[in-house]
C-alpha cells in the first residue's frame, strides 16, 4: 500500500529510495512489480543488518516500519536517533517496556512518530465521531464494541508469526490496537482501568483433538490433510504467494501456511475486556477469530440516546455443500447483507434515523487514500483530527498490554502504571 502509493499517487511529493528487509526474495519480488508497474529503475535494497548505511547513503528523510510487530521499537528508535521521521503501521510496539522506550526516543530526539490508523478515515468511522463531536446523544455514558473475525481472516492469524504472541502481543494488541484506537478517538479520551479474560479455545493442535478433528497437520504445503481442508492455505496456487513466501523460504525458513490446528499457537482466540475511561465512560469488548462471519457493531449509550454502527465486511465463507449445511435446521431464508456499514442515531423522544454517508471505492471506503494523503501528500485542514502520533500509538495499544496482563493474573489494571510520558 504505502509503496504503490509513492510511486503512483503521490509521485510529485514523496519519493521512494530503499527497501530494507531480512529477505532479499521479496525485495526482488516487489522491485519486480515496481518496474512492470510503474515503469521506474529497481529501487536498491539493503538487508535488514544494513539500516544505517541505507539512511546514510540514501539520505532518508522518512522511515517507513513494516516489521513483525516485535522489532517496531528496534526500527522506530534506530531511525529517530539517526534523524528520521517515522511512519510505523499498527500496532506501534507489543509490550510496555518497549512502548516507554519509543516515548523515550521521541521525546529525546523531537522527531515525528504516525502510527498508520487507516479505521479513523473510513467514512463510517468518520460519520461516527463528527455526531459525537455534535453531541448527538448526549455525554457517552456505555460503549458496547463487538468484532468478529472470520474463519478466513481470523484463522489467517494462527498460520502466520501472529500465532506465536511473543512476536505480536497476541491479537489484542495486533488486532484490537484499531479498535481501541477508535474508541479513544470517538470518545476524546483515553483508558484508565482495564479487565480482561482471554482464552484460545477455537484453534490450535489441544481444540482440534478435543472435538475429534485430524486436520492437526503443521503446515499445508506437502501435507496429504491439508488438500481439502477449508482452514489450509495453498501457497503453490497463488502466483503471489508462491513467489513471495513458498520461494522465498530458503533464506529465513518462515513458513506463511502453517496449520490453525497444530502445535505451538499461543494466541489466544476469544477475548472479552472492560475499560473505564478518564472521563468517566465504560467499555465492554468482545473479539471472536472464529466467527462464520466478519463485521462489527458498536454501540454507544448516552444521556441524550444511542448511536449504533453495524458493519457485515464479509456475510460468510462459502463451502461447496452450503446447502446441505442448513438440513435438519428447519424453515429459513437466506439473509441479504449489504456491504455498506450503517449508522443509526436514536435519540430520546424521536424517531431512528439511518444517517448518510458518502462511501467510496477503496480501502475501508476510500479512508486508506485519505490517510495516504496525510502521510505522503498535502492533506485539507481536518476537524476530526484524524493522523494520529506516537501518544495515540501508545494509548492504544496500552488497553491491549493492559488487558494482556490482566489475562494473566486475574486482576484489573491501572494504565497509567504501564508507562510515563
Amino acid at each position: 500500500m504505502f509503496s504503490t502509493a509513492i510511486l503512483g499517487r503521490f509521485q510529485d511529493t514523496a519519493e521512494l529510495v530503499a527497501l530494507c528487509d531480512v529477505n532479499q526474495t521479496r525485495m526482488d519480488y516487489y522491485n519486480g512489480q515496481f518496474v512492470r508497474n510503474f515503469g521506474v529503475t529497481a529501487i536498491p535494497t539493503y538487508k535488514a543488518d544494513d539500516f544505517a548505511r541505507m539512511i546514510a547513503e540514501q539520505k532518508v528523510d522518512t522511515i517507513i516500519v513494516t516489521t513483525v510487530d516485535r522489532v517496531h521499537h528496534e526500527y522506530i528508535i534506530w531511525a529517530m536517533e539517526l534523524g528520521c521521521d517515522v511512519v510505523t503501521e499498527k500496532p506501534m510496539t507489543i509490550d510496555a517496556t518497549k512502548c516507554q522506550a519509543i516515548i523515550d526516543a521521541q521525546k529525546r530526539t523531537g522527531k515525528k512518530l504516525t502510527v498508520t490508523f487507516n479505521y479513523r478515515y473510513s467514512p463510517h468511522a468518520s460519520k461516527v465521531k463528527q455526531l459525537l463531536m455534535q453531541g448527538a446523544i448526549g455525554q457517552v455514558i456505555s460503549v458496547h464494541f463487538e468484532w468478529m473475525l472470520d474463519t478466513r481472516h481470523g484463522a489467517d492469524y494462527f498460520r502466520r508469526w501472529h500465532r506465536d504472541k511473543s512476536n505480536s502481543g497476541g491479537l489484542m494488541v495486533h488486532k484490537a490496537t484499531h479498535h481501541f484506537d477508535l474508541i479513544n478517538w470517538w470518545l476524546d479520551s483515553e483508558p484508565e482501568t482495564v479487565f480482561g479474560m482471554g482464552q484460545l479455545a477455537f484453534y490450535g493442535r489441544a481444540n482440534a483433538e478435543r472435538r475429534g478433528q485430524q486436520n492437526t497437520y503443521a503446515r499445508a504445503y506437502g501435507s496429504p490433510e491439508a488438500s481439502n481442508d477449508p482452514f489450509a492455505l495453498h501457497l503453490e496456487r497463488n502466483p503471489q504467494m508462491k513467489a513471495l513466501f513458498l520461494e522465498a523460504e530458503h533464506e529465513d525458513g518462515y513458513f506463511r501456511d502453517q496449520g490453525v490446528f497444530s502445535e505451538g499457537i499461543t494466541t489466544e482466540d476469544d477475548m472479552a475486556v472492560m475499560v473505564r475511561y478518564k472521563n468517566g465512560a465504560t467499555m465492554s469488548y468482545h473479539l471472536t477469530a472464529y466467527s462464520p462471519w466478519e463485521g462489527l457493531r458498536v454501540m454507544f449509550n448516552g444521556t441524550q440516546g444511542r448511536l449504533e454502527l453495524s458493519w457485515v465486511e464479509s456475510a460468510y465463507n462459502a463451502n461447496e455443500n452450503d446447502e446441505a449445511l442448513v438440513d435438519g435446521v428447519g424453515d429459513y431464508e437466506l439473509i441479504d447483507y449489504h456491504i455498506v456499514p450503517e449508522v443509526v442515531l436514536r435519540p430520546h423522544w424521536h424517531k431512528p434515523m439511518k444517517m448518510k454517508f458518502e462511501w467510496e471505492t477503496g480501502g475501508h471506503g476510500g479512508g486508506d487514500v485519505r490517510l495516504l494523503t496525510d502521510i505522503f501528500g498535502i492533506a485539507p485542514p481536518d476537524p476530526l483530527k484524524r493522523a494520529a502520533g506516537h501518544r495515540d500509538g501508545a494509548m492504544s495499544i496500552l488497553t491491549g498490554i493492559a488487558a494482556n496482563k490482566s489475562f494473566e493474573t486475574g486482576l484489573p489494571v491501572q494504565v497509567s502504571e504501564l508507562v510515563q510520558f
